[in-house]
C-alpha cells in the first residue's frame, strides 16, 4: 500500500515537476492546506524509536518549533506550532529533510511511475548535534531554508535526466543538461560494460578542478558532459550542494572517488550499515530499508568480478506513486542518471537486479 501523511504545508504555492520530453518542466499553483492526495508521497520521517527518557521523546521549544529528539540514529525532528513534522536533522549529518510545497518528479521513458514528495533535501553549513536548535548558524539557516523553493539536492539530481535542458554558470560553463554515463566500451556490449566508466563531474563540466586535498585534476574531453554512478553523487552533493570533495579514495573531510570509497572511506552516518555472512566477506542485502530518508545515498553490489566491493551508488528518492522505493544514479545502460527502469529496476523492494544488490546507506 502506498504511504501517505498529513501534508506538512501551512499554505501557499506547490511546485509540480511535469516531464516533458524527458525532462522537468516547473509549474506553480495554489495549495490549500489538506490531507496529501494518496498515491505514495515519501514519508519525511522513517519508523522512529523514541529517545530512552522515560520512554518518551522530550520536546524544546524554540521559536515557535518544537525540537524531538529520537534514536535509531540518533537525530531530532522538529514540529511547528500546529504539530506537524517540518524537518528531520540527523546527529553527525549537514543533510537536513525539511517539509515543502509538493512536486511531482517524472520520467516517463523509462518508466510509468511517479514520485510526489514534499520533502526537500539541503544541506546544512554545519553538522547536526542535539542542541543545536540554540546555536545562530542553525537559526538563521532555519529560517532561509524552511519553505525556500531554491533548488534542493533532489531537484539537482532530476537536472540531468534525458532530455533535460542545459543551464550554465557566469563563466559559461555547462552546470546542468542531460549528461551521458560515458563513451562507448570499444570492447563491450549491452549488458557487459557497454560503457567506459570513471567520468567524474569534472569531466561533464569541461574545466579543470582543484580538489580539497589541494590536487587539480583537468577533464578527459573524451568524456565531455558524461559522469559516471559516483561522479554522479559528487556532482550533485559536491559541486552542485558544497559539499567538500577529495581527488581519490581517501579518508579525510570530504567525498571519495568511487561507490566504494564513499561507502567505505566516505563521511556520513550509517543509515544501513554494511554487513558480512560470518566468517567471511561476502556482503549482505539489509533485512530493511525503513530507516532511509530523502536524499540518503545508497550503495550496491551489482558486478560478481569485484567481489565484495561495492560498484554502483546512487540518492534515494523516496516512495513512488506506486508506494515503492525509489532511487535515482548514474547507469551505463540508461546512458546517464535515471530513476527508471531502463537495465533494471529502480526500486529498491523488489528482487531486481539493483534491489538485490543493495548493500548499505549513509547520510551525508
Amino acid at each position: 500500500m502506498p504511504i501517505t501523511r498529513k501534508s506538512l504545508l501551512s499554505g501557499g504555492l506547490a511546485v509540480t515537476l511535469l516531464a516533458t520530453s524527458g525532462y522537468l518542466t516547473v509549474q506553480l499553483r495554489d495549495r490549500e492546506r489538506r490531507p496529501a492526495e494518496a498515491g505514495g508521497t515519501a514519508p519525511l520521517i522513517a519508523a522512529a524509536r523514541p529517545a530512552p527518557d522515560a520512554g518518551r521523546a522530550t520536546a524544546k521549544a524554540a521559536a515557535g518549533y518544537r525540537y524531538e529528539r529520537l534514536t535509531g540514529p540518533d537525530r531530532t525532528i522538529v514540529r511547528d506550532p500546529l504539530g506537524d513534522v517540518v524537518a528531520a536533522l540527523t546527529d553527525g549529518a549537514r543533510t537536513a529533510v525539511l517539509a515543502g510545497p509538493s512536486r511531482t518528479f517524472a520520467e516517463p521513458g523509462t518508466t510509468t511511475a511517479t514520485l510526489v514528495t514534499d520533502s526537500w533535501v539541503r544541506l546544512m553549513p554545519q553538522a547536526w548535534k542535539a542542541g543545536a536548535e540554540n546555536e545562530g548558524w542553525f537559526r538563521t539557516w532555519f529560517q532561509q531554508s524552511l519553505g525556500s523553493t531554491a533548488d534542493d539536492v533532489l531537484a539537482v539530481a532530476t537536472q540531468y535526466l534525458a532530455g533535460a535542458p542545459e543551464g550554465r554558470d557566469a563563466k559559461g560553463v555547462r552546470i546542468k543538461g542531460d549528461a551521458s554515463f560515458g563513451p562507448l566500451n570499444p570492447n563491450g556490449s549491452v549488458g557487459n560494460d557497454l560503457r567506459l566508466e570513471q567520468s567524474d563531474f569534472v569531466d561533464y563540466l569541461g574545466t579543470a578542478y582543484t580538489f580539497a586535498d589541494k590536487v587539480t585534476k583537468q577533464p578527459d574531453r573524451t568524456r565531455y558532459g558524461a559522469f559516471d554512478c559516483s561522479g554522479f553523487v559528487r556532482m550533485v552533493y559536491g559541486y552542485r550542494s558544497g559539499y567538500p570533495l577529495l581527488s581519490k579514495d581517501v579518508a579525510g573531510n570530504g567525498l571519495p572517488r568511487t561507490a566504494n570509497g564513499l561507502a567505505r572511506l566516505g563521511p556520513g552516518v550509517p543509515v544501513l550499515p554494511l554487513t558480512t555472512a560470518p566468517g567471511s566477506d561476502t556482503t549482505l542485502r539489509p533485512t530493511s530499508i525503513d530507516l532511509l530518508l530523502p536524499g540518503d545515498l545508497v550503495f550496491f553490489e551489482i558486478d560478481a568480478r569485484t567481489g565484495a566491493r561495492l560498484d554502483h551508488t546512487g540518492i534515494y528518492l523516496g516512495l513512488d506513486t506506486d508506494g515503492h522505493p525509489r532511487y535515482i544514479s548514474s547507469r551505463e545502460e540508461a546512458d546517464g542518471p535515471t530513476f527508471g527502469d531502463k537495465g533494471g529496476t529502480a526500486r529498491l523492494d523488489d528482487n531486481g537486479m539493483y534491489a538485490k544488490g543493495l548493500r548499505s546507506a549513509k547520510r551525508l
